[in-house]
């Protein structure tokens, strides 16, 4: 799954990344991924410099951007040593993003979909309370998108996640717009997982009406219960497959 349909869902400006971004990316995919273990030490200034064919400069602004991530520590007389998880910033969009390019971890997968077992059933309440004919418009649009492009995984995967991005949105709180990263993030990397075979998409796309027709009657109680039940059996399904 490639990190550009993260920054598409997330609507992110498309300018060209200038040379520390670039540089930044490459490295910071390779911390998240592992190939540049946590505690080791990045190569010196010189040796990046020569083989991403940048200036020494370009080089130490994107550590600084790594540095803002929390995925880098530079001590003077030292150099620079890749910092453990729990000091990354995880909530950080590019930190997010590069989780799609990297191997999947368990741990971390697991902990996305706690996350989203909390806070989307949530939001489908809120959605029904408080949805406008343009978010149901956009929740409808997305399962006709599901239903389109049920036989391709990629495109299902962004209808899926499209569908989920205007629930969240329809409940109209910014504190979980501000932590759509966090649902993204998950739903891209597990269904990714568990929806290798197109036909298993079509099975899912009946819940998803369901969870829309509890929305648009303005059924709470019915919308909660079934994204908490959707969201409890692709879990279930995650762990069958690789947890």
């Amino acid at each position: 799954m490639s990190e550009l349909v993260y920054y598409d869902l997330k609507e992110s400006a498309t300018m060209a990344p200038s040379l520390p971004v670039q540089v930044a990316r490459e490295l910071g995919r390779r911390v998240v991924a592992g190939t540049i273990e946590s505690g080791s030490m990045l190569d010196d200034e010189n040796t990046l410099a020569e083989r991403f064919k940048v200036s020494r400069v370009v080089i130490r602004d994107a550590v600084k951007i790594l540095v803002g991530k929390g995925l880098l520590d530079v001590r003077r007389g030292i150099g620079t040593r890749v910092k453990p998880r729990n000091q990354w910033v995880l909530l950080d969009d590019d930190v997010l993003a590069w989780h799609l390019s990297a191997p999947p971890n368990p741990h971390f997968l697991k902990q996305l979909m706690e996350i989203r077992l909390a806070f989307e059933p949530k939001a489908a309440r809120w959605a029904a309370e408080r949805a406008t004919e343009e978010d149901l418009e956009n929740m409808e649009s997305a399962i006709q998108g599901m239903q389109r492009d049920a036989g391709s995984v990629e495109k299902f995967i962004i209808a899926d996640a499209v569908f989920h991005r205007s629930m969240l949105r329809a409940a109209h709180n910014e504190f979980l717009t501000a932590m759509e990263g966090v649902i993204y993030s998950a739903l891209l990397v597990s269904v990714h997982i568990t929806n290798r075979d197109p036909k298993k998409n079509e099975q899912s796309i009946p819940y998803h009406q369901d969870v829309f027709e509890a929305i648009k009657a303005g059924d709470a109680d019915r919308a909660e219960a079934l994204t908490d039940e959707l969201l409890s059996d692709a879990n279930r399904r995650l762990k069958a497959e690789f947890l």
